[in-house]
């Protein structure tokens, strides 16, 4: 078959590799109709996971049709289509009987390693290196798919197009899932910072939630125009602002600041020209350092007193300069983690199938498997008014 080959920093082929097969009876083998692009494999292009390995299969937001079950595969059968989410549960372990899916304790099959860099090892996830558990990923002709009869979501709604319901597999509920962590209440000033596909689902999702005002926040003209139009957002532009993110939240919230803050960047965020993010940016280009985290002390700064500082943005390794005083003194809450999935694809689906949001809208580039290589490089220079990339194989 054909896939998205990781071969080192920058390199990304689209190469001929064996197809899956399946290895336990709780497994199913998926033809890949459509997948997709994730802003967190930019952080896998760009060299700053560990435990990355040359011909290592990307891609975790995809769904097909079922081709192979199986012996011990109940809830699906050949022909079916599914949306396959990023993150691999078990569905018995202690964690996933707490619905805590993305901490599955039995998935990660490179437990070992990934505990010994984080405590404890989080579930394994499709396509994310060898610290989740060296998952070949959907970025591919198939995907075999294991406990398939735990989160794969059916869709049975034949009037629904792929890319209709295709981010079900992550950005959508990892954008619900932010903005439930958020604690929004009816009212409240929800302040995002980033607009790309997470970003402008947590938009969508603060609104459903209550939220009073949603600002906006990043550079991208194009992002920032749909987070207005799409979003009924509010936008900063953190280039075109004198005074700074802070000083203009300040402002805009007559100086009690957001009261809630979403940080939908993570690791490589950027700035205009904060010394913090100056002296990341210099220690990861030397590899001292894997995250840039301006937009999450940022966000700490300017959240207000009580507040709740909810964290999608994918992190890496260790972060430093963090202002845990403010945190601390101000009395924020701070929630992140995974996207626990399957606790939201069939309510999120049931909004899709009501009409009450088709989150196709963050659609930009819908093109062949083979083109993938080269349109990691688009996304990631956010060339050609790319947002949201779509590949077909």
């Amino acid at each position: 078959m054909r896939a998205l080959v990781w071969h080192g920093k920058g390199d990304i082929r689209c190469d001929t590799v064996p197809d899956p097969q399946i290895e336990n009876p709780g497994d199913m083998i998926v033809k890949i109709t459509t997948t997709a692009i994730c802003g967190s494999d930019l952080h896998l292009f760009d060299g700053y996971m560990p435990m990355m390995e040359d011909g290592d299969i990307l891609g975790h937001e995809p769904m097909g049709e079922v081709v192979e079950v199986g012996g011990d595969v109940k809830n699906l059968q050949v022909g079916d289509r599914v949306v396959v989410p990023f993150t691999i549960a078990c569905g018995t372990c202690f964690f996933c009987q707490k619905e805590l899916y993305s901490c599955c304790d039995t998935t990660n099959r490179d437990a070992k390693k990934a505990a010994e860099m984080m405590g404890h090892a989080p579930a394994g996830l499709f396509g994310y290196s060898h610290l989740t558990g060296h998952y070949p990923g959907g970025q591919a002709e198939y995907l075999r798919v294991p406990h398939a009869d735990v989160s794969p979501l059916k869709i049975e709604n034949d009037s629904l197009s792929d890319e209709q319901v295709l981010f079900l597999s992550d950005i959508f509920p990892t954008g619900y899932m932010a903005a439930e962590n958020a604690d929004i209440e009816p009212g409240d000033t929800v302040a995002v910072w980033g607009c790309g596909p997470v970003g402008q689902f947590a938009i969508q999702s603060a609104w459903m939630f209550g939220a009073g005002r949603v600002i906006a926040i990043d550079r991208v003209p194009e992002r920032l125009e749909m987070a207005a139009k799409q979003g009924r957002a509010e936008v900063i532009n953190f280039e075109k602002i004198e005074g700074g993110v802070y000083d203009r939240l300040q402002e805009m919230t007559n100086g009690r600041g957001p009261d809630r803050c979403i940080d939908a960047v993570g690791a490589e965020a950027h700035s205009s020209g904060a010394f913090d993010a100056v002296l990341d940016k210099a220690k990861a280009a030397v590899m001292l350092a894997t995250d840039r985290a301006h937009v999450l002390r940022e966000a700490i700064m300017c959240c207000r007193k009580g507040g709740t500082v909810s964290i999608p943005g994918v992190y890496i390794g260790f972060v430093d300069k963090m202002p845990m005083g403010a945190a601390m003194n101000k009395g924020l809450t701070l929630k992140m983690g995974q996207t626990h999935m399957k606790r939201y694809t069939q309510p999120l689906l049931d909004r899709i199938n009501a009409g009450e949001i088709d989150p196709s809208f963050v659609i930009t580039h819908n093109r062949p498997l083979e083109e993938g290589p080269e349109l990691y490089k688009t996304f990631r220079d956010k060339e050609d008014g790319c947002i949201k990339v779509v590949l077909k194989p």
